[in-house]
């Protein structure tokens, strides 16, 4: 199986090194599905607000809820994250990867993308996917061991991406 995952260490460094990814994997040819996350701050808001940019070129997504600079508790719209399932599932038959900005709660759970990422790799197509730290237990129990973690270099994590999306004899 081809499923490999990034956790790097501190707010929005998965975020950023995945988008940072993707860029470079679709600038060299690969076609994407998946999504990657932005954190785009509002002046006056003490909260940043949650979007998904869908894969391989949009829409962009709105996943927060607006709940206030007061709100406790997840404010992830799992409606809208339902809705990006929806469209990276439309986007998966042409593509060469499936790139998960997160495996979260939802996943953990089975919902938002866990189902997809079955799907991709019974299909054949290689998941990279980004895994905070309180997610990793819930992710490598869900990869049951078939999982790669890769480092946080820019370089060798592209070069997985193109040996795993490299035609592999049946």
């Amino acid at each position: 199986m081809r499923l490999a995952y990034v956790s790097l260490p501190g707010r929005g460094a998965n975020d950023r090194f995945l988008a940072a990814i993707a860029g470079r994997a679709q600038a060299a040819g690969l076609r994407l599905a998946g999504t990657v996350h932005t954190n785009p701050r509002r002046e006056g808001r003490i909260k940043c607000d949650m979007d998904l940019r869908v894969l391989p070129d949009g829409p962009v997504l709105r996943i927060s809820e607006d709940r206030g600079d007061g709100a406790r508790g997840c404010r992830l719209d799992a409606g809208v994250l339902e809705a990006a399932v929806l469209g990276v599932a439309a986007a998966l038959p042409g593509a060469d990867l499936l790139l998960v900005n997160k495996f979260g709660k939802q996943e953990s759970e089975g919902r938002g993308f866990a189902p997809l990422i079955a799907e991709a790799l019974s299909r054949g197509i290689p998941v990279l996917a980004g895994v905070n730290g309180l997610n990793l237990p819930a992710f490598r129990a869900y990869a049951d061991g078939l999982a790669t973690q890769l480092p946080a270099d820019e370089a060798m994590v592209l070069d997985w991406c193109r040996a795993a999306c490299a035609p592999h004899p049946a």
